[in-house]
């Protein structure tokens, strides 16, 4: 009789796993303008910033049902593909190259100011990210096979490049993607870990580097997003030239990069942004659409056809929105 009531609720619990699959989608907030938006940053459930092509950025303080649009003044042809934010005031966003910009407005975007500059030929940033509201990275393209790594302790008020030969070293062809703002993350034990693609594709989990079993051998190939769960980390990216394409496009590690996996079924094509959500349930999102996964990477579903370019979850809440080409800003139902 036991075993029949075991058998009975494990059924009951596959079921309820799989309505709750099938029920998630992704509703669409906001598309139409030429803008493609790579940057996101999502505060709450209600506070909400991205950034783009054209000097733009957008906020919205009620959970993207109505938005804000303003143009850095001075950067109307900068692309600002990443942005951190704190609040509705505070924010800081990152133009990539030649030269170089962050900025930091203190009253909602009506003002900006230039907190770091760098005209170095050849520097390109990628991305940013911040263990809490002080201390900040900011991960840039190898110049002398070294990443370009600045960091900051004052949230964003000053930052410092790390010298030369503290810099991480760069294999031959090997770079990162500004795609979505996440090909570096910084834990809160202050662990930065740093995702690259190319010709070669590789995870740098603090001082360790490891290879990566995903599609490489292109200047199009590789890592493009990394998230991490304590010791567990996902990897997406593949080949964006060929954005349905599934073969290569997502790893995971359980024991913080040691040892890597390949999913018993991958998302569903070339995937630019990764973001874990709670338990063994984590996003990814690309240029097809966006997947789930509800068991730490192994499988995902396919539950939106929609263009996404990052998703974030909120840092204090349980809202999770999406950005992208065209002026697409999304939002998860689950």
């Amino acid at each position: 009789m036991s075993q029949i009531l075991n058998r009975y609720f494990l059924c009951m619990i596959l079921l309820f796993s799989i309505v709750l699959t099938k029920a998630q989608t992704v509703k669409m907030l906001s598309s139409g303008n030429r803008i493609s938006l790579r940057g996101l940053s999502v505060v709450d459930d209600n506070t909400i910033w991205v950034s783009g092509s054209n000097g733009t950025v957008g906020k919205s303080i009620d959970a993207g049902n109505n938005w804000t649009w303003m143009k850095v003044k001075g950067f109307d042809s900068t692309d600002f593909r990443d942005i951190e934010a704190f609040n509705d005031s505070t924010a800081i966003i990152m133009g990539i190259s030649e030269p170089a910009y962050i900025l930091k407005t203190t009253n909602g975007g009506k003002d900006w100011k230039i907190v770091y500059e760098n005209k170095t030929k050849g520097m390109f940033l990628d991305a940013m990210d911040f263990a809490d509201d002080k201390t900040g990275f900011v991960i840039g393209d190898p110049i002398n096979d070294h990443f370009f790594k600045a960091s900051t302790l004052d949230g964003g008020e000053h930052w410092y490049p790390y010298p030369e030969k503290f810099a991480p070293v760069a294999d031959s062809a090997e770079a990162c993607f500004a795609s979505s703002g996440t090909n570096i993350r910084s834990t809160k034990k202050l662990k930065v870990v740093l995702v690259s693609g190319g010709k070669k594709s590789n995870i740098l989990v603090g001082n360790k580097k490891y290879s990566l079993p995903l599609l490489q051998g292109k200047e199009s190939t590789g890592a493009n997003s990394v998230a991490v769960n304590q010791k567990k980390i996902i990897v997406v990216g593949g080949d964006f030239t060929t954005k349905d394409a599934t073969d290569g496009n997502c790893c995971y590690s359980l024991n913080t990069g040691k040892t890597w996996s390949i999913p018993t079924t991958a998302p569903h094509g070339y995937r630019s942004c990764v973001e874990y959500l709670h338990d063994k349930v984590w996003i990814s999102c690309g240029l097809n659409g966006s997947d789930i996964s509800t068991d730490d990477g192994n499988t995902w579903n396919w539950i939106s056809k929609d263009s996404f370019n990052a998703c974030r979850k909120a840092k204090k809440g349980t809202a999770v929105f999406f950005a992208g080409g065209n002026g697409r800003i999304g939002k998860l139902i689950w």
